[in-house]
């Protein structure tokens, strides 16, 4: 199966631009670049598909760069439904700083920051040498533009394009770059691009995105309640990432196997039949998040996520030590209470419930636990006998939502 194929395979191309790019994708030797702006400063996992694709690339024998965005950072690209909101300068550089760290750290690519030749343009020189290249209608037929223009989009929103064509003929020019990458929402940026490349240089460059990856509901993956799983482990733990992955649907595990793993073809298939006999057992889910963590954060981190979550399936807490607790439910909300405080009060302040009302409707339906037993009673108070190492308190609320108490 050749590089392209593979590619097909895993479900990762959609539109192509450029005469011959299967081939080219095929012999290797191509410079490319994929882009982020500084909006965060860590990756999430909506973006480690475009990353990885870029990995499987480089291993293909071709040259990645990475293209972090300090420029059009700075204005914000178009929003389906809104403007962005700027941030100021400073935050955005910060943000340039950590995801320039984690990219190296991650993925060794080579990093450029479209910052440092956009700085010095005037707006003039901005007109005549790119802005005369762009028809408007042309501009207006982009869909990301089309979505826009009932609720209205800005000049500078608009002007988005036209800069980010503008990288990739300035990293054609300086670093014969002739292929960029990127998400199905980049289509027309990277098309902009292209003719502009064509008409300047009078060369052909080359370019193709990736579906957006969802669930089966068409929500993007990644995405939990409006929170981001991030890339960093200290903004998302381990687990946390492990977790959302051992709940991917049966649906789409297979997907993300290709998508997010280096797993071969051979292997996945045969995971898949599996999966297929036995879904209850959500192998093809375990894998999915170790294969994951193990890539992020490292074999040690993937294997404490597997023993907390496992720890948590089978109702085994106690058999975790207050070190355990402490290191693989990091990033879990924290409270301190005092023995024998009641359990609708301590509920209460440790913001598990918003009411005295609400505790005692959890309590009634059954929906707390401590340390895995049960709490029915709104008469409970807390002991030092149901801590763990006589300190811990280890509280679920519903099915997934904890939090870890500390007794004084």
């Amino acid at each position: 199966m050749t590089l392209y194929e593979e590619l097909k395979w895993r479900g990762l191309i959609k539109d192509e631009a450029g005469e011959d790019l299967e081939e080219k994708i095929n012999n290797g030797g191509l410079t490319f670049y994929i882009g982020t702006d500084p909006t965060a400063d860590s990756l999430h996992l909506g973006h480690l598909s475009s990353f990885l694709i870029s990995k499987r690339l480089e291993k293909g024998g071709h040259h990645p760069i990475l293209l972090i965005g300090g420029a059009t950072g700075r204005i914000g690209d178009p929003r389906p439904t809104e403007e962005r909101q700027m941030q100021p300068v400073e935050q955005i550089e910060q943000n340039f700083k950590s995801l320039k760290k984690q990219v190296q750290d991650l993925f060794g690519f080579e990093i450029v920051n479209n910052y440092d030749w956009c700085k010095d343009i005037n707006f003039i020189d901005f007109l005549r040498d790119y802005g005369k290249y762009f028809n408007i209608n042309y501009m207006l037929d982009k869909d990301i533009i089309r979505r826009r223009l009932d609720t209205g989009i800005t000049y500078t929103e608009f002007s988005y394009m036209i800069m980010q064509a503008l990288d990739f003929l300035h990293l054609y020019q300086t670093k014969n770059c002739t292929m960029q990458c990127a998400g199905s929402d980049q289509w027309g940026n990277i098309t902009a691009g292209i003719d502009l490349i064509r008409k300047k240089e009078g060369k052909e460059a080359y370019g193709f995105t990736m579906p957006l990856v969802t669930d089966k509901n068409g929500k993007k993956f990644g995405k939990s309640e409006g929170n981001a799983y991030w890339l960093d482990k200290n903004k998302t733990s381990s687990y946390e990432i492990y977790q959302y992955l051992l709940n991917s649907e049966d649906d789409m595990v297979i997907d993300y196997l290709k998508i997010f793993t280096f797993l071969t073809k051979e292997e996945i298939e045969k995971i898949e039949k599996e999966h297929k006999e036995k879904p209850e057992l959500r192998q093809a889910q375990k894998i999915l998040a170790t294969e994951i963590v193990t890539f992020l954060h490292g074999k040690e981190e993937a294997e404490k996520a597997q023993k907390m979550s496992e720890a948590l399936f089978s109702g085994k807490v106690k058999e975790l030590t207050k070190d355990e607790i402490n290191d693989i439910f990091k990033g879990v909300p924290t409270f301190e209470t005092e023995e024998n405080k009641n359990i609708v009060d301590m509920l209460v302040e440790a913001n598990i419930a918003s009411s005295k009302r609400e505790a005692r409707e959890f309590i009634n339906a059954g929906s707390i636990t401590i340390n895995e037993e049960k709490i029915t009673d709104e008469n409970y108070n807390i002991t030092k006998d149901i801590t763990i190492d006589n300190e811990i308190l280890v509280v679920k609320r519903g099915k997934k939502k904890y939090f870890i108490g500390k007794v004084k």
